[in-house]
C-alpha cells in the first residue's frame, strides 16, 4: 500500500515513517498536539474583540470522496465563510471537511485534551482568500489556513452526520465518490454550545504536513453513535479491483490519525466563549 497513496497510518508506512518522504513532518509547528488546559492562556480580549464567527449554505457539500485514508465531502466554496477570533478579519472560504478515527470508541481522535483521546475528530479545513489566490497557494502560507477541529465523543446518533453515514456503503473502496444529493449543512456537524476553543498554530495532520494551520478546536465535543463510527470503519483503503492487504485489519480504514507531537514553544490560547 505505500506504493499507492505514499503513506497511510500502518507500521511499515505510516506516521513514524513520513519524514522519510516529507521532511516538513520534523519541523517545530506540526500537529496534533496534546491540549495541555493549565498552559492555554485566556485571551478573551484579542480573541473577542471580533468573535470567531463562521457560515455554511447547506449545499455547500458536494461530493463524498474515498481517499483511501478517511472519508472526505469536498465543497464549493461559494458563499461560505470563516473569520474573526484568531484569524482576525482575514475571510477564510470551506475546501472540504473529513474525519479521523479509531479501531475503537475509547481513541481515534487527533489532538487529545489533557492526555485524554477521543472516539474521533472531524476536520473542517479553510483557506485565507483576503492574501491567497488558490487553496494550493494558501496551504503553502504559514498564515494560509484554517482548520475547525470537533472532537466526536460515543453516544446518540447524531443526525446530519447520519447523511454522510447513509452514503458512505457507496464509497465503500478507495477512489470512490458519489455525488450530494441531500443537503449537508456542516454548521451541523459543529457543537451547539458555545463554550469556547484553544487555538495554536499548527500543520496539516497528513502528508506533506506543511505548517500553514490557525487551529481552532472547540471544546465541546458533538456525540454520534457507535453505530455510525463503525460505519466509518467499513471504509476500505485498497481499490476496487485491489486485491486485499488482509494483513492489515482486512484493509479496513481505522485508526487514522496522527499521534500528538510536541507544542514546544508555541502559545496555546483558549476563548471562553464565542
Amino acid at each position: 500500500m505505500a506504493g499507492m497513496n505514499e503513506w497511510g497510518y500502518s507500521t511499515v508506512d505510516g506516521p513514524s515513517t513520513w519524514v522519510e518522504r516529507y521532511p516538513m513532518a520534523a519541523g517545530s509547528r506540526q500537529s496534533p498536539v496534546n491540549i495541555e488546559t493549565f498552559r492555554a492562556k485566556s485571551d478573551h480580549e484579542a480573541l473577542s474583540s471580533k468573535p470567531l464567527s463562521w457560515r455554511y449554505p447547506a449545499t455547500a457539500s458536494k461530493k463524498l470522496v474515498n481517499p483511501g485514508y478517511c472519508w472526505r465531502i469536498d465543497t464549493d466554496g461559494d458563499g461560505t465563510l470563516l473569520t474573526g477570533g484568531p484569524l482576525m478579519d482575514d475571510v477564510y472560504k470551506l475546501e472540504q471537511y473529513h474525519c479521523h478515527w479509531g479501531c475503537s470508541d475509547s481513541r481515534g481522535s487527533e489532538h487529545t485534551v489533557d492526555g485524554q483521546a477521543f472516539a474521533g475528530e472531524l476536520h473542517l479545513v479553510h483557506w485565507n482568500t483576503t492574501k491567497y489566490n488558490t487553496f494550493a497557494e494558501a496551504a503553502k502560507a504559514p498564515d494560509g489556513l484554517a482548520v475547525l477541529g470537533v472532537f466526536l465523543k460515543v453516544g446518540k446518533t447524531h443526525e446530519e452526520m447520519d447523511k454522510i453515514a447513509r452514503l458512505l456503503p457507496y464509497v465503500s473502496h478507495r477512489d470512490e465518490v458519489v455525488k450530494i444529493t441531500e443537503n449537508i449543512d456542516p454548521s451541523k456537524l459543529l457543537p451547539a454550545d458555545d463554550n469556547g476553543y484553544w487555538t495554536y498554530l499548527g500543520s496539516l495532520t497528513t502528508p506533506p504536513c506543511n505548517e500553514s494551520v490557525t487551529w481552532i478546536l472547540f471544546k465541546k465535543y458533538i456525540e454520534v453513535s457507535h453505530h455510525q463510527l463503525n460505519i466509518f470503519r467499513n471504509l476500505r483503503k485498497f481499490t476496487r479491483d485491489e486485491e486485499c492487504p488482509c494483513h492489515e485489519n482486512h484493509g479496513a480504514v481505522i485508526n487514522n490519525f496522527r499521534p500528538p507531537l510536541p507544542l514546544g514553544n508555541r502559545v496555546l490560547r483558549e476563548c471562553g466563549s464565542f
